[in-house]
């Protein structure tokens, strides 16, 4: 069990240093913890002893491919989710194969930050809702009970607006992630018309509720540019 203070961490399991550094850019500044490795023994290894919530591997790598580093882990019974990099000429061969070893998703070379981004996202979402018990959640002076869709501050009863509450349970199951706008509203509003406007009212009302300081905020934060994040 992973504690407050902790950072979903990546595991990048690839040899070509440029897609490397770019990867381990964009994933540090949505926030995670990157570790890299740069051959296929090396990472299996790694992601063998180390409790890591994602790994990217390569398919074509030095010492162990990428498909033997997913089938050994899947032997060990390591549960953590991998994306697995294929080169276009291999695409199909290698989806087939990758995902019936136990491969969560796949994205072809050359890709876009933004694509590889919302396949972590959702990948991401799908493993850790199924991870994450959410009868019931704990954070500061807030306790929630999503059975009974109740909310205590302090041992008060605070009363959310059903739209407040979806959010704060959707922000809160992905939590230490950047969730973006367009997620939200199909998400909580499960309709991608409403105006991403709509989100920042409902945003300032429930920090009213649940935040310590609302103008200082803490859990509920807003990322210019991005989206929203839940902060334990």
């Amino acid at each position: 069990m992973k504690t407050k203070a902790d950072k979903l961490k990546i595991l990048i399991i690839e040899d070509d240093e440029a897609i490397v550094q770019a990867l381990k850019h964009d994933f540090e500044f949505e926030g995670y913890t990157v570790h890299t490795c740069s051959n296929g023994l090396e990472g299996f290894e790694k992601a063998s002893i180390s409790d890591f919530d994602l790994i990217i591997l390569d398919i074509l790598l030095p010492k162990m491919d990428g498909l033997e580093v997913c089938r050994r882990l899947k032997e060990k019974k390591v549960d953590t989710p991998i994306i697995m990099l294929t080169a276009a000429r291999t695409e199909e061969m290698d989806k087939v194969i990758g995902l019936e070893l136990g491969a969560d998703d796949y994205i072809t070379k050359p890709f876009g930050a933004k694509e590889l981004m919302a396949r972590v996202k959702a990948v991401l979402r799908r493993t850790q809702n199924k991870k994450e018990d959410l009868s019931g959640y704990l954070f500061g002076d807030v306790e929630i009970d999503f059975h009974k869709h109740e909310v205590l501050k302090k041992g008060i009863l605070i009363k959310l607006t059903p739209i407040e509450f979806k959010l704060l349970t959707y922000l809160i199951k992905n939590k230490n992630v950047t969730v973006s706008r367009d997620d939200i509203l199909n998400e909580v509003w499960d309709e991608s018309i409403v105006s991403p406007r709509t989100i920042e009212p409902h945003s300032v009302q429930l920090r009213q509720k649940i935040e310590g300081d609302p103008v200082n905020p803490t859990h509920i934060l807003a990322i210019r540019g991005m989206g929203y994040i839940f902060k334990d």
